[in-house]
């Protein structure tokens, strides 16, 4: 049988030979010793006392080692009083119960509750709340029901207890008992309750019933205002946490720090700059530009909203600027292309941690500076030794734009050893980078060592990289496979239908068309382009034809595959016919008018080529490029139009390449021949 802490100092403490005192003179040197600020000292002087202190200087010194977290001198009160006094009042035991809980002790909490001869509510409700403040929410919930059982009616507080272990264990139907006991025991209209309850079932996505909750409220507080908004912010209603923000600014209730902080969040993830903005207007009225968390968020606004300058002003404003601040307008510049600027930022920064130091490598990666990257990932290599998963997936994100797998093989070396083999964004990006760096075997070998660790994105960055490959029977026999174990994202299909045109497999193509049709999934612009394109390479024009017309909205993208999906089936006259027919928002780009100008070598409309070719700078001011000039030269040659290609050959603005002059002279010599 364990023995107690408290138990070892109760037996010790009663064989001490103690030489009597006065007890009120023991009790003013205990007061003298708390009001100098010596709380140990005055628990010491517990011991010179044969007998009981006062009831209220228990009280008081047991919440001190509360609020101290002294776990050693809450045990030597604990035995002192129960020594002296075997028989305490219950509501001191209390006391104990919530000193040994806010220290952590939850064995000493639990010991002395089982020992108590007498226990009440506020005993069941100390014991509750020290299990749930320690993360221990499974007993506080089994002690709740006991308790329940019992007869015993809790009050507020460990409701509130018990429903926070709901809201971290995602217990949605037992938080709706726990609010039906708390309407039945007359706690219905108490706002901390009410807020609670509103945190709780927006935890567990449950929205509809956290607005009603709140708005059952009659006075919310800053706090309930900050769980709404935050609830709406995590389920990705920006929208709706924005306006509850301003609903509570009309409500003349001040927002704290982290509510603004919310709302700007949510605008940053709408993009919402006019939203944002009037936040910002708000934060300055009621002087909150000083406050580190809300200009942090006010500067990611501004960056995501492409306001780099606003976000510059915010972050010079700043009296006092911390690691968060330095970071989120460095991590502005990295992350909108000006890596230069977010460099000289980042040398200046007074400190770093590893969030800055990744964020700089991340600008990099994002603009594919893959050298710039390397030589970075070397300079925090000899700086810190900092790394985490973030760092890794970004490191291997250089390998792979870099085709480096020697230095990909020695990041899995480290990974390996170190345990980050478990974290799936860093094994997806491993495989990523194997089959980016066409080393196909390794990809599959790691793909199958992740074993159950897999999900939908390790199945696509495989199937990826054998259709990157032109490896289209093997992404197409592995897709099988994965619908044993993982329901294939609307990506991989597409991934899947192009692998399908490489190869010409037009029956497969078939089967994943008619897969996404029975399971209901959504056709898009992307996946139409790609079963456009997989039918035209199939030579199954009429199909292609068919899903491009029924697409709601035709981008010029989707143009350019059927376009070039009529021209690689040499029926160029559709193509011309086709062209008449662009919706008016949608206009021509330079892929489109090699698409015509492809159709005009099909149909050999020299005269009809040269008015296109002349519209892309008079009508829609595109540069021709290489391609253009190199299509009105196969036209004029292939229609005999020597001398109009003569004229043109002379107007270029460069002169022609090797390849043009000796496609010039392969048909002048086939018309003489």
């Amino acid at each position: 049988m364990a023995v107690s802490a408290s138990s070892i100092l109760k037996r010790l403490l009663q064989n001490i030979n103690h030489k009597p005192q006065n007890l009120s003179s023991i009790t003013k040197s205990i007061l003298n010793h708390l009001n100098s600020g010596r709380f140990r000292q005055a628990v010491s002087v517990l011991f010179a006392s044969p007998e009981p202190l006062p009831y209220s200087l228990y009280a008081h010194l047991f919440s001190l080692c509360s609020s101290k977290k002294d776990i050693v001198d809450a045990r030597k009160l604990e035995c002192h009083l129960l020594t002296f006094s075997p028989c305490p009042p219950v509501f001191l035991l209390n006391r104990a119960i919530e000193a040994y809980g806010e220290c952590g002790c939850l064995d000493d909490a639990r010991g002395l509750f089982d020992e108590m001869p007498e226990r009440n509510g506020g005993s069941w409700n100390s014991m509750i709340t020290a299990y749930a403040r320690n993360g221990f929410h499974e007993s506080a919930l089994c002690l709740f029901s006991e308790m329940i059982r019992e007869g015993i009616v809790p009050n507020v507080f460990s409701v509130v207890s018990v429903l926070g272990s709901c809201g971290i264990l995602l217990e949605f139907g037992l938080s709706s008992q726990v609010h039906a006991l708390a309407m039945k025991y007359g706690h219905s209209k108490n706002v901390i309750l009410g807020t609670s309850l509103v945190d709780i079932y927006g935890k567990c996505g449950v929205m509809r019933n956290a607005r009603r909750m709140f708005d059952e409220i009659e006075t919310p507080t800053a706090v309930s205002w900050n769980v709404i908004v935050r609830r709406y912010l995590e389920i990705g209603d920006g929208k709706e946490a924005v306006l509850m923000f301003f609903k509570m600014i009309r409500g003349d209730v001040k927002p704290l720090s982290f509510t603004f902080s919310n709302a700007l969040v949510a605008c940053s993830t709408m993009s919402a700059l006019k939203e944002g903005m009037q936040i910002h207007a708000v934060v300055t009225k009621i002087n909150y530009e000083k406050d580190k968390v809300v200009s942090s968020s006010l500067i990611d606004v501004y960056v995501r909203c492409g306001h780099l300058e606003s976000a510059r002003a915010v972050f010079d404003q700043l009296v006092s600027k911390d690691l968060i601040s330095w970071t989120a307008i460095m991590s502005g510049y990295a992350v909108s292309g000006r890596s230069r600027e977010a460099r000289e930022l980042f040398n200046m920064m007074p400190e770093r941690n590893l969030i800055s130091w990744n964020a700089m490598l991340a600008g990099y990666t994002r603009l594919s500076h893959w050298d710039d990257a390397l030589e970075f990932i070397f300079l925090m290599k000899r700086i810190t030794k900092e790394i985490d998963h973030v760092t890794l997936v970004l490191i291997l994100d250089v390998c792979a734009g870099l085709s480096d797998v020697e230095l990909g093989k020695q990041v899995h070396g480290f990974i390996y050893r170190h345990g980050f083999s478990t974290n799936i964004f860093v094994s997806n990006a491993l495989l990523n980078m194997y089959g980016k760096c066409g080393t196909l075997k390794s990809a599959r070998v790691w793909f199958y060592q992740m074993s159950e660790g897999r999900d939908t994105v390790s199945w696509n960055a495989l199937l990826t990289s054998y259709a990157r490959h032109q490896r289209g029977e093997q992404a197409i026999s592995l897709f099988s496979e994965m619908q044993w174990e993982s329901i294939p994202s609307i990506y991989i299909l597409g991934t899947l239908l192009t692998a399908c045109g490489n190869i010409f497999a037009l029956n497969h193509g078939k089967q994943i068309h008619g897969f996404m049709v029975r399971n209901f999934y959504e056709l898009n612009t992307v996946i139409r382009g790609a079963l456009v394109s997989m039918y035209s390479k199939c030579r199954f024009v009429l199909y292609a034809f068919v899903i491009f017309k029924e697409a709601d909205s035709r981008d010029v993208a989707l143009w350019n595959i059927m376009i070039f999906g009529l021209c690689h089936n040499g029926r160029g006259r559709e193509v011309l016919e086709l062209i008449g027919l662009m919706e008016e928002g949608v206009k021509p780009d330079h892929v489109t008018f090699h698409g015509i100008l492809l159709a005009c070598i099909c149909e050999h409309e020299a005269e009809l080529g040269r008015l296109y070719f002349n519209s892309m700078s008079d009508e829609y001011f595109l540069i021709p490029r290489m391609e253009h000039y190199e299509c009105m030269i196969e036209l004029y040659s292939r229609c005999g139009c020597m001398e109009e290609l003569e004229k043109f050959v002379k107007s270029m603005p460069f002169e022609p390449t090797v390849a043009m002059l000796t496609r010039i002279f392969m048909h002048a010599r086939s018309m003489v021949l």
